[in-house]
C-alpha cells in the first residue's frame, strides 16, 4: 500500500493551533479525503488537540505529520512531535473547567492512539479509519477520566509496525 507523508512546522504560539487546521483540510482535500465526509472534521478536531497540547504544554516548536493511506477507504495517521521528553498527562476535566479534556477527546474520537520518545521529545499520535462505521456518542461518566486502560503494542493500521517503533505506547479503541 502506498502511503502518503505530509508534515508542517508548528511554531510555539497557539495562534498556530488555526493554521495547522486550515493546512489539514487542504491536505486533505488534496488528497481527495472529502470535506463532507465524517472522518475529515474528527481529523480536524484531533488535530487541533494535538497541535494545542504539543504548543501549550511544552511552548515549543513542533511537527505535524499526516500519513494518508488508500483514497478509499485505509486509514489516516497524525503525528505531532515536539522535544518535550515528558510522556503526555490525561487529566479529566471537571464541571466548568476550561482544560483538561484533550487526550479525553483524542481516546474517545481515534480508533487508535499512543507516543512514542522521537529524538529528544516525544511524538503523539491517533488513527481514524476511514471506512469505520460511526460509533454512537458514550453515556457520561464520572468518578473518572473515562480513558482506555494502555493495552500494549499494536501493529497499526499500516501493517507489519512500519511507522511504529519498538517502544510506542498504544491506546485501541
Amino acid at each position: 500500500m502506498q502511503v502518503l507523508q505530509v508534515q508542517l512546522e508548528v511554531g510555539p504560539d497557539p495562534a498556530e493551533v488555526g493554521r495547522a487546521r486550515k493546512w489539514a483540510r487542504s491536505r486533505l482535500a488534496g488528497s481527495g479525503i472529502g470535506l463532507d465526509e465524517p472522518c475529515a472534521e474528527t481529523l480536524i478536531l484531533l488535530i487541533s488537540e494535538l497541535v494545542t497540547n504539543a504548543v501549550v504544554h511544552t511552548g515549543c516548536p513542533a511537527v505535524l505529520r499526516m500519513l494518508l493511506g488508500a483514497a478509499e477507504g485505509g486509514t489516516v495517521r497524525v503525528e505531532v512531535a515536539d522535544t518535550s521528553c515528558c510522556p503526555p498527562k490525561p487529566r479529566h476535566a471537571l464541571g466548568d473547567d476550561t482544560n483538561g479534556r484533550g487526550l479525553e477527546l483524542v481516546d474517545g474520537l481515534a480508533d487508535r492512539w499512543g507516543w512514542r520518545p522521537e529524538g529528544v521529545g516525544k511524538s503523539i499520535w491517533c488513527e481514524v479509519d476511514r471506512d469505520a462505521p460511526e460509533v454512537p456518542a458514550a453515556p457520561e461518566r464520572s468518578g473518572h477520566s473515562g480513558l482506555k486502560e494502555l493495552s500494549g503494542r499494536t501493529d497499526g493500521a499500516y501493517g507489519n509496525g512500519a511507522y511504529e517503533p519498538p517502544c510506542a505506547v498504544t491506546n485501541t479503541a
